[in-house]
Formats: structure tokens, C-alpha cells, sequence
């Protein structure tokens, strides 16, 4: 949800992400828009030629492009890099809400929480003795912040947010609706009589600043220790990390990926959706695993590599054991066929002996 629109000109705008105006630099824009039926004010872009046609025939005010486009006339802003260009626009196009300092009367804040100026308190939040939250940050709609928990300045927790006990949110962090932070890993310990005891689950959980975690997604305390998300990083929906995770920063993550306990994702790795990662695995900076990928317990993937499939191998490899399973089908027919000919040809030699 984004806050109030400022107007910006397309001379401003092009500044402002480095590009070049073409056309009325003059021109006003307020918001950014899809191609389909923008019209007077819009911001649209195309990356790719496909799209070009199509964005320059549009209602829109302005359309960014790449640098060195022929845009016959129209008003746009070349750079190098359009879809960047188009999405730092849209940052100050439609800055996110701010709501103003408030604690609803429903809130229950115990007399040791400490809440900095302009923090905004929603209905029905529960805030716990000893926690701290910075400055300007919104504790929306029933968010729980449990007993010592830190929070830093200007986050936004969403609805129904809830962060147990001793963790550490850093500055600048979105947690979206059904966020859990520092819930129990998953850890037992089978006796003689086949019986589960829990293993010790009263470690924390650091979240780095500019962290952005999407709806459902679930971050558990660590065993002992720390289980760590790193500055910059963004989480998708419905993401399961556990106990004893180190999540290095700038790192990317797709909805529904599951990371086992105590495995490492270093700096600026990127994780498809979907993708299984047992324990103890490590992700080494820059690696790219696609979706739906299986990582073994204890698997190193290695920097920068691209990875894929079950289990997961190097990209290449698994295009062409893709390429093989489709031919499967053939194949047998193939080999049934061979043994067909091999039955004849054996029946006919036995039959020449006698």
C-alpha cells in the first residue's frame, strides 16, 4: 500500500535514476502503471523490443526504454538498465504508508516495553516487558512483540506478526501479514523406547536491516546459538527456515523453500522457489539453485555455480538428463522391438539345429 503521490517531471525522474530525458522533460507523471490502458500521468516501461511497439503506442506520459532507443517524438527516459530505472521511480512514485504515532486503546504494552517517538501501535498488538521499538516503526493489527524482543527503526510489521521471545529485528525491516520469528526449531532426540525428547530450543534470531520477509514465512530460534537472516536480504511467501540457519545478505529466496537446520547460504546466493535443503548443506556466494531443486545433507554448492534438479547437479547436466527422460518412452519401444528381433533370430538358429 503506498502513501501519498508526489508529481515528479520526467526531467526529475531521469536525474534521479541517471537515464536522459527525451521529449518534454516538463512532462508531470504521478504514478507508475502497467502498458494496458495507462494513460495521462503514467510511467510504463519496455526492456524488451517486443514490448517497445506497444509501450510507445501507449496513453502514458512518459515510457523508459533503453539507452539509445528511437522513440519518434515521445516522452521517455532512456537507461541503461529500464526495468531498474522503472522500479527506483515507483520508490518514490509510491512511497509506502506511513501511519502516524498512535497506540490504539486496545493494545496491551507492559509497563517495561519501550517504544521510541513516532512509533505507530495498532489494535489488538501485545507488546512484552522489556522489549524495544525504534523509532517510527508501524506495529500493525495484532502483531505480537514478545518479552525482551529488539526492534529496530522505521520497520513495518505487518498484521498478525509475531516475534517470540529474545529476538532481534534490525532497522528498516518489512515483515508481511503471519510472519513467526523464534518459534522452536525442529528438534528431537529418540531414546531406548523410541520416545521423542526435544532438544534445547532457547537460542535466538538475528534479522539484518533491510530485511524483507514475506506473508507465512516462519524463521525459528536457533538450538543454541544463532540463526541468522543478513542485511538486505528478501524472503518470499511461505518460506520454512530453521533452527541454526546463517543467511548471508543481499540473498534472494522464492516462495515455499525449505531450509533444514543449520545450513549456509552465503552473501548474494539466489534460491528458487520450491527448492529442499537438508541439514548442514551450504550455498556458497553468488550460487544460483532453480526451482524445485533438491540440496542433500551436508551438499556444498559452490560459488557462482548454477544448479538444478533432484538431486541437485550442475545446470548442464540436468538439461541433458532432462532431454533423456523425454526420450524414455521411445527408448523402450525401442528395446522392446530389439528383443522382439532377438527372440526371432534365436528361435530361428535353434530351429536350423535340428
Amino acid at each position: 500500500m503506498s502513501g501519498a503521490n508526489k508529481s515528479w517531471t520526467v526531467a526529475e525522474l531521469a536525474e534521479l535514476v541517471g537515464g536522459r530525458a527525451a521529449g518534454d522533460g516538463r512532462a508531470v507523471v504521478e504514478r507508475v502503471a502497467a502498458i494496458a490502458g495507462a494513460g495521462a500521468g503514467d510511467v510504463v516501461f519496455a526492456e524488451e523490443a517486443r514490448r517497445l511497439a506497444e509501450a510507445l503506442a501507449s496513453g502514458a506520459s512518459c515510457v523508459v526504454v533503453p539507452s539509445g532507443t528511437e522513440v519518434g517524438g515521445r516522452t521517455a527516459i532512456e537507461a541503461a538498465r529500464p526495468k531498474l530505472a522503472f522500479a527506483l521511480i515507483a520508490e518514490v512514485l509510491h512511497p509506502p504508508r506511513k501511519l502516524p504515532a498512535h497506540i490504539h486503546p486496545t493494545a496491551a504494552v507492559a509497563e517495561g516495553a519501550r517504544l521510541d517517538e513516532e512509533v505507530y501501535v495498532g489494535a489488538g498488538v501485545v507488546v512484552g516487558e522489556g522489549a524495544r521499538v525504534g523509532a517510527g516503526t508501524q506495529l500493525r493489527a495484532h502483531c505480537v512483540v514478545g518479552r525482551n524482543v529488539t526492534v529496530g527503526r522505521g520497520c513495518v510489521l505487518h498484521p498478525h506478526v509475531v516475534l517470540y521471545e529474545g529476538v532481534s529485528v534490525g532497522d528498516r525491516v518489512v515483515l508481511h501479514a503471519g510472519v513467526v520469528v523464534g518459534a522452536d526449531g525442529f528438534g528431537y532426540v529418540r531414546d531406548e523406547a523410541g520416545a521423542y525428547h526435544k532438544f534445547p530450543q532457547i537460542g535466538t534470531v538475528v534479522i539484518g536491516d533491510d530485511v524483507e520477509l514475506g506473508a507465512g514465512t516462519c524463521v525459528d530460534r536457533a538450538a543454541l546459538g544463532v540463526t541468522r537472516v543478513g542485511r538486505g536480504t528478501k524472503i518470499d511467501n511461505l518460506v520454512q527456515v530453521g533452527h541454526n540457519v546463517e543467511i548471508g545478505e543481499r540473498v534472494v529466496i522464492a516462495a515455499q523453500t525449505g531450509i533444514s537446520g543449520s545450513t549456509v547460504i552465503e552473501s548474494d546466493a539466489v534460491i528458487g522457489g520450491q527448492v529442499g535443503m537438508g541439514d548442514h548443506a551450504r550455498v556458497e556466494r553468488g550460487a544460483v539453485i532453480g526451482s524445485k531443486a533438491g540440496i542433500l545433507p551436508g551438499k556444498v554448492v559452490r560459488a557462482g555455480a548454477v544448479m538444478w534438479g533432484v538431486p541437485v547437479r550442475p545446470l548442464d547436466e540436468y538439461k541433458r538428463l532432462n532431454a533423456l527422460w523425454g526420450r524414455l518412452p521411445q527408448m523402450r519401444a525401442d528395446l522392446e522391438e530389439l528383443k522382439r528381433q532377438v527372440r526371432e533370430l534365436t528361435a530361428r538358429l535353434e530351429g536350423g539345429k535340428e
